[in-house]
């Protein structure tokens, strides 16, 4: 008896390992029967992907910056020693640390002219980090419509079979343009939500970002200011 069930598990092992191969093999002649549309749809995935983990990378490496930056900034100026915080400045290589370093070396001139470079070099940064971002969003539009493209052929050469095969007509006359028009509809759905997905993700990131930035700015002006203010009274 337990000879008998240990010989049918072993059976229904052995015959397991081929279901599951053909229903991965038959997941992929789906994916192939999409037509040529489903490799575009492959290549802009590609793309979106290498978007989306170069630009996370860039803005992750962006925000890294010591929570007390500022505040030995702030000590610097008050202490007099510019060169020390320029020197500070270019160890992060971060936009705060650059808009820090643009400032510092303008100190002697009008707050609002320091303010105005700050800025400048501000808008360059967040103009770098939303460089591609655009191309995301395009894809995340454009890869639904591609897919519905396809849908549309596959049920052009779907009636065409049909009006060929007059009187005559069988349903694998009609599986190769149901399959065009199912399958890249899915395909597109799924690169485009992905890189929707993505695109808001990445935004929010960099709204974080400019927040800090803008944060960093005014410390730092309070900081210019408040050494105006001791020069002046002494």
């Amino acid at each position: 008896m337990l000879f008998n069930l240990l010989q049918a598990g072993l059976e229904d092992g052995f015959t397991a390992v081929p279901q599951q191969q053909e229903m991965s093999e038959s997941l992929f002649e789906m994916a192939t029967k999409g037509g040529w549309l489903m490799v575009v749809l492959v290549l802009l995935s590609i793309v979106a992907i290498y978007l989306f983990g170069k630009k996370w990378w860039m803005i992750r490496q962006a925000g890294k910056l010591d929570k007390d930056f500022m505040m030995d900034i702030r000590d610097y100026v008050h202490d007099g020693k510019v060169k020390s915080a320029v020197k500070l400045c270019t160890m992060y290589d971060t936009p705060v640390a650059r808009m820090t370093e643009a400032g510092l070396q303008r100190i002697g001139k009008p707050l609002g002219d320091i303010q105005t470079a700050v800025e400048n070099v501000g808008n360059l940064e967040v103009a770098r980090l939303e460089k591609g971002l655009p191309y995301l969003a395009t894809i995340a539009g454009g890869a639904p419509m591609i897919g519905f493209l396809g849908t549309v052929i596959g049920m052009v050469q779907a009636f065409f079979n049909m009006s060929k095969a007059g009187n005559n007509i069988d349903i694998t006359l009609l599986s190769s343009g149901i399959y065009t028009a199912m399958i890249t509809t899915v395909g597109g759905l799924i690169v485009g939500i992905l890189a929707y997905f993505g695109y808001n993700f990445l935004s929010a990131k960099i709204s974080e970002l400019v927040y800090s930035m803008e944060t960093a700015t005014i410390k730092l002006m309070d900081a210019l200011g408040e050494g105006d203010e001791e020069k002046t009274e002494e």
